[in-house]
């Protein structure tokens, strides 16, 4: 007989406060049970008998096209039938939960259910940031854990809902979200993995980099933010979760058990925090198409409101200048890490909320306008490539890069700005990209270590600045008018 926690009915909800309290219930009763099972069984109580806690699960019925109208492009269900979806770590999207189970009661007036479902939580997602329980135990016991607790099944975790290519079987309810309970919560652990931050600390707008020369900069932006008892920011979190807490602002409980760790994660992520939680958050996703993808795949599940690219290219038209920058408003996709999931046929559409906001941001922080402002801003396609020597192939031929390259009229080149785009488009994420020209290896100019040094050095504060200033731009459109319907299709989930 396999042990479980006590059960909890399903319960339909006319308030969503109510219904959060009790996919919290729900949701506290099954990680207690796994969690006090497995203390019991690393100190050595083993009776044989399996253990096992499922996710909360939401779900709404209506038999109805009709709803509520709405300038939003979510919150509402494609058509009568029956919607579910599994859900997790009510306590980190508590606010997001709330937001949804309101709009759907706002729009429909039906009720909202919530129950166990019987997809069971993984004992490893059910641990909380510092339980490493089972790393005591000797290799015959951990192979015994697997038989006794559930584990990750990759089945439960693809991507098929935000692909499309989700087909539920006759008499299955129609997904209510994106992703799955057990799809969020390895994201969330992948998360802590590259960026050596929790996701808690994860802010609304995120900025992704090619270069630590940002970071860098970014850090010292963080800091000096931090001393400034007047800041609108209410601290700022390092890599180990180190964080350093606005003047004026006390230290609250955990803030101590950051410490920074003996080398640098993959991808670190550096974040900005307000209280309202639309900081921001910068990666530094380092080089290539790959790592693009690996964080926009994760971050996505934390449904921020817009992520940005900001980084170096090289720049393609001879009429431009080192420095230059690049507002891209369409994607060439030669970086073939999205062809399964995104078909190349599918178009990258440019959001006018981002585009206005990165021009706006320029002028702002350059102090330029008109002729001016259009001599260092070239706003045209961006082309993202595989290979970071395309330079080497040969330039003659039918197919060459440098043939591809002028036939798409792109005027930036770089690795990862169409990927980030292309996973923003694929996972209703809305995203911008504005580069800056580092080299125009067409035109004979390369990078050189020495001028590449001292080059960087001197626009990165701009640029960086630049990109703080969209961000901050961005928070003051209307709630929900950054999630654009351009991302949205004509059968889509309700959930953001």
């Amino acid at each position: 007989m396999t042990s479980l926690p006590l059960f909890i009915a399903p319960t339909r909800f006319d308030n969503p406060e109510a219904a959060l309290a009790q996919v919290q219930a729900i949701y506290r009763s099954s990680t207690e049970h796994l969690r006090e099972s497995l203390r019991r069984f690393v100190a050595g109580e083993d009776d044989g008998q399996p253990v096992r806690a499922c996710y909360p699960y939401v779900r709404v019925r209506t038999t109805t096209v009709a709803r509520a109208d709405s300038r939003l492009s979510y919150g509402f269900v494609a058509g009568p039938g029956s919607y579910e979806i599994t859900v997790t770590r009510p306590d980190l999207f508590s606010n997001y939960y709330l937001e949804q189970f309101r709009l759907l009661l706002k729009n429909h007036g039906v009720a909202i259910e919530v129950g166990t479902s019987a997809q069971p939580i993984p004992v490893h997602f059910s641990l909380a940031e510092h339980d490493h329980l089972e790393g005591s135990l000797p290799p015959e016991r951990r192979l015994k854990m697997r038989d006794l607790f559930d584990l990750p099944d990759l089945a439960a975790m693809d991507d098929g809902i935000a692909n499309g290519t989700h087909n539920p079987a006759p008499g299955e309810p129609q997904p209510l979200a994106l992703f799955t309970a057990p799809r969020v919560d390895y994201s969330l652990h992948r998360l802590r993995h590259y960026t050596g931050t929790a996701p808690e600390h994860f802010q609304n707008f995120v900025l992704f980099t090619n270069y630590q020369f940002y970071i860098d900069e970014f850090i010292k932006l963080g800091h000096a933010l931090m001393a400034d008892a007047a800041s609108e920011y209410e601290a700022f979190v390092e890599p180990g979760n180190v964080i350093t807490r606005r003047t004026g602002t006390s230290a609250r409980p955990g803030d101590e058990l950051g410490a920074p760790p003996p080398r640098l994660p993959q991808m670190p992520a550096y974040h900005l925090r307000r209280a309202d939680n639309s900081g921001i958050t910068m990666v530094n996703i380092g080089v290539g198409p790959a790592n693009a993808k690996t964080i926009t795949d994760h971050v996505a599940v934390l449904r921020p409101h817009a992520w940005l690219m900001l980084g170096h290219c090289a720049g393609l038209r001879n009429s431009q200048q080192l420095g230059d920058y690049v507002l891209a408003h369409a994607y060439m996709r030669e970086d073939h890490v999205l062809d399964e999931d995104l078909p190349l046929w599918v178009p990258i559409p440019a959001l006018a909320e981002v585009q206005v906001a990165l021009e706006q941001a320029v002028a702002e922080i350059t102090q330029l306008q008109g002729y001016e402002l259009k001599r260092i801003l070239r706003t045209g396609t961006v082309a993202s490539t595989d290979n970071r020597n395309w330079e080497l192939l040969p330039s003659h031929g039918g197919n060459s890069p440098e043939r591809r390259f002028s036939q798409s009229r792109a005027v930036a080149l770089d690795m990862e700005s169409a990927t980030i785009a292309a996973n923003g488009f694929r996972f209703r994420v809305p995203y911008g990209t504005l580069l800056c020209v580092s080299d125009k290896p067409l035109h004979g100019e390369i990078k050189l270590p020495g001028m590449a040094n001292t080059f960087y050095r001197e626009r990165v504060d701009q640029h960086l600045r630049i990109g703080m200033r969209a961000v901050e731009l961005l928070r003051q459109e209307r709630p929900g008018s950054l999630h654009s319907r351009k991302l949205r299709s004509f059968a889509e989930v309700a959930f953001q």
